[in-house]
């Protein structure tokens, strides 16, 4: 068949057509990368400011291999495709249903999604405490604990307490006071943050970076589901953690001249929902609503995470029950899970964008995440090339085809039907530099 220079420039507006989209898809999904995959959403507040003279730290690299399996990496909703649909009231930005002793992954919505954790991590300072500290020992109140920001138990300069006196309110009733008197005597805040980050790491816990013992908003504060739900599993199986998120109430010392008083736990679930094992909740603006808790029915023990929610459309705690039903519908029918607890990762090369290792954490992105620019590069590239390519040719095969063809001796430029020639220079104007 020969074309035509009207089929000719058919040929050329399709070939155009289909190019263009493919090439401005790889521009706006370069490497499709996850919202959260390096770092957090932008705080709303000053909590990612570095101190003085410091910099910002360096997110931690982002492994080639998602640790616990190839579906873990996804940072929408992972289920396994014969389990019932995931509660609608569930809104959090991660969260995760986990076998507490297979560590098979039932179902999850981003679990690598790098969020800030609040004071959930208080478990990883629990386990720390737990590891190196003398629970029967006797600790003396000081004011320095007194004037911890945000939850406190009710901590005071000369104070008696004991190590366990103090993991239970760190618990129980998310102490700040406490989690500054337990890192007092784990070292000071620096080394106990240092040794949080240290036992994150052996335990195979790649997006957690700690900042502060306590879990309030710090430069380059974050953890994801999976590892959370990696601390927890840890953590209960050490009778004294198990025991304290578990208590209802205790009796607290007084100091000075004012009394003791009774300390309940916070935990809504506890006594609420059948089998529940004990949690920890967690707030902060920057990090959200946050809730970490386990529960166990018909001989199997589960843990859920919660990360980035809100208290609707219904409580946090309520969507944590909800997941948690839906887990123990997943294992009574024994649905094979999407991943699992026990598989760190063997090679963790970084494919962290370059701009978020150069400017740290406070200067990428505004919550959307950092793109991968190489990967979305090269399809661009194959694109525009093969574009250019099609577009010369059909150039080229046009102008020789009407190169010895006469330009008729008048045409007029408004006339209705334009000589073909006329209108093949014009396209082949709009490609000339001149």
């Amino acid at each position: 068949m020969v074309l035509t220079s009207r089929r000719l420039f058919a040929v050329l507006l399709a070939s155009l057509c289909l190019l263009a989209p493919a090439s401005f898809t790889a521009s706006a999904q370069p490497g499709d990368s996850c919202p959260n995959k390096t770092i957090p959403p932008a705080a709303v507040d000053t909590s990612e400011n570095p101190k003085p003279g410091q910099q910002a730290p360096t997110p931690p690299p982002v492994p080639q291999q998602a640790a616990g399996g190839p579906r873990m990496a996804e940072c929408g909703v992972v289920r396994p495709s014969t389990a019932p649909a995931v509660p609608a009231d569930v809104n959090t930005g991660s969260w995760l249903v986990a076998d507490l002793d297979s560590g098979e992954v039932l179902g999850a919505k981003d679990p690598h999604g790098r969020q800030r954790p609040a004071s959930v991590i208080k478990v990883l300072l629990a386990i720390v405490a737990i590891d190196e500290l003398d629970m029967t020992k006797v600790v003396e109140g000081t004011q320095e604990d007194a004037n911890q920001q945000g939850t406190k138990v009710g901590m005071g300069p000369g104070g008696q307490y004991t190590v366990n006196q103090l993991l239970l309110a760190l618990l129980m009733h998310s102490g700040n006071d406490a989690a500054h008197a337990l890192a007092v005597q784990l070292g000071g805040v620096e080394k106990t943050v240092a040794k949080m980050n240290a036992l994150a790491k052996k335990l195979g816990a790649q997006d957690t970076h700690v900042a502060t013992p306590s879990g309030l908003d710090g430069p380059g504060m974050m953890t994801s589901a999976y590892d959370m739900a990696v601390f927890y599993r840890e953590a209960m199986k050490k009778p004294d953690f198990a025991k304290a998120v578990a208590t209802k109430q205790i009796d607290w010392p007084g100091y000075g001249t004012k009394p003791g008083f009774k300390v309940s736990n916070d935990n809504r679930l506890l006594g609420r929902y059948a089998g529940f094992l004990g949690g920890k909740t967690g707030f902060t603006d920057d990090a959200r609503h946050t809730y970490i808790g386990g529960a166990e029915q018909k001989g199997r023990k589960l843990v859920v995470v919660l990360l980035r929610g809100e208290q609707q459309p219904v409580r946090i705690t309520d969507q944590a029950s909800k997941l948690l039903t839906w887990g123990f519908d997943v294992a009574a029918k024994k649905i094979d899970g999407v991943g699992t607890l026990d598989a760190p990762p063997a090679d963790a090369a970084t494919t962290t964008s370059p701009d978020a290792q150069a400017s740290g954490i406070t200067g990428v992105g505004q919550g959307s995440g950092p793109i991968d620019n190489n990967r979305g590069f090269l399809p661009t590239a194959a694109m525009s090339i093969a574009a250019i390519t099609i577009l010369g040719f059909l150039i080229w095969r046009i102008r020789l085809r009407y190169a010895r063809r006469p330009v008729p001796a008048a045409v007029h430029p408004a006339a209705p039907d334009l000589d073909q020639t006329v209108q093949l220079d014009r396209i082949d104007r709009l490609f000339r530099d001149d």
